[in-house]
């Protein structure tokens, strides 16, 4: 099943690369008929339709990347700062990076917005990808950038991403996590690296 996503999405990159560079007209359709394929695959893997597969795999155009996003890792008391969706499954702080920002800026932007808090980005943690850390499997790679940020201040406020925050010792991490956004095994490297003043960024 693995190697079918796999597959899956390396016919989509293709395809996306090739009608982003591609001027022969007969090649745009053959491209287009490969990421429909692509779509048609995971569609035939999932549980979602074709039509749904297509908006969120086949919705890009440019030379395909990873995407990057950031998350917060802020402590208070030792313990760690988590938000909670409106699914009610919770997560660290965090999103895609926007075009014009930077992670430094994305990551204060995000805390704020989701958390209603006010932070200082000190320290790098990690720079994982998202394959390589064996997360749930999507159509795109995907960066994730670990800030370790020290809290300056504000308060929770109801918005549209977030429902509540929470902060949790090791030992005490709320249920459910949203996996594909953090998984226990980043929580936990977030817990080492704020306890360590020689940590090393780890980089996939």
């Amino acid at each position: 099943m693995d190697k079918l996503i796999d597959w899956a999405i390396e016919l989509q990159a293709l395809a996306q690369n090739g009608l982003a560079y591609s001027k022969d007209k007969f090649d745009i359709e053959r491209f287009n008929r490969i990421r429909d394929i692509s779509a048609e695959m995971i569609a035939q893997i999932s549980d979602l339709e074709f039509k749904k597969i297509k908006d969120l795999f086949c919705c890009e155009s440019g030379y395909q990347t990873p995407k990057m996003d950031t998350r917060a890792v802020v402590f208070k008391d030792n313990k760690l700062l988590m938000v909670q969706e409106h699914d009610g499954r919770w997560t660290l702080p965090g999103g895609w990076i926007d075009v014009n920002s930077s992670i430094r800026a994305n990551t204060i932007k995000e805390t704020k917005e989701e958390a209603g808090l006010d932070v200082k980005p000190v320290r790098l943690i990690a720079l994982n990808d998202r394959k390589v850390q064996q997360m749930p499997p999507l159509a795109f790679g995907i960066c994730k950038v670990f800030v370790l940020c020290e809290l300056l201040g504000g308060e929770f406020k109801d918005n549209i991403e977030t429902q509540g925050i929470g902060f949790f010792g090791i030992g005490e991490l709320p249920s459910p996590i949203a996996e594909e956004k953090t998984s226990l095994n980043q929580l936990k490297m977030c817990f080492e690296a704020a306890h360590n003043p020689n940590w090393q960024v780890i980089f996939d």
